[in-house]
């Protein structure tokens, strides 16, 4: 496979991706929803942590503005690293699934960097007001941006059964997390590369002779 094609799903994904939170920073406030179906929400948050919005201040001992910058500096480092691998696999002609895989991984990742690194400059808060781009008073600095969230899918929001033990009457919520375009890319090559394993690494002319 040629380098365009992998450039131009990079490219469409950061769009996508950068598009859409850009709207959402200057169209909602921090916690707006917007209903589009009973089981799909537009609900705006922001996650300045990693996955599921922890924090390494939560683990370590150290400052959250700390914990913020490291955790900045690492996914440089891991953007960079899934770089390399993306351009290696295509110097190799690996096989057309291993390399539309990790294109979707280096594009979302490279889509949430984005947020980390620049947002805190480039708008000002989010809470109790719409955030305007540009802004004479950002949130933040360089590399103490906070990444924007906004897909949500309450597939199930219902209340457990008197009866059912322990939980009974709680309040029960399936599928809870808050996510992006970047991490559906992200979500979507991990997948590719786990469900079609075997064609994405195993040998190359060997794949191209079963689809034959």
């Amino acid at each position: 496979m040629s380098i365009k094609k992998p450039l131009l799903i990079i490219l469409l994904v950061l769009i996508v991706d950068q598009a859409s939170k850009i709207y959402i920073k200057t169209h909602f406030a921090l916690t707006d929803s917007y209903e589009v179906f009973e089981w799909f929400k537009i609900h705006f948050i922001e996650n300045s942590g990693a996955a599921w919005g922890a924090k390494l201040s939560d683990f370590l001992p150290m400052a959250e503005s700390t914990g913020k910058l490291i955790l900045t500096i690492f996914r440089l480092f891991a953007v960079a690293g899934i770089g390399y691998w993306l351009f290696d696999s295509i110097k190799k002609q690996s096989s057309k699934t291993l390399i539309l895989a990790v294109s979707l991984i280096f594009a979302g990742a490279l889509g949430n960097i984005l947020d980390s690194v620049f947002y805190g400059v480039m708008f000002d808060e989010s809470r109790g007001q719409v955030a305007t781009l540009f802004s004479d008073e950002p949130y933040g600095g360089i590399f103490f941006g906070k990444v924007v969230d906004m897909l949500y899918f309450p597939l199930i929001d219902t209340t457990w059964p008197a009866w059912v033990p322990y939980f009974g009457g709680n309040q029960f919520s399936f599928f809870d997390p808050v996510f992006n375009v970047a991490d559906t890319a992200i979500s979507t090559g991990v997948g590719i590369l786990l469900v079609f394993n075997k064609k994405a690494f195993g040998d190359k002319n060997e794949a191209e002779l079963e689809v034959i």
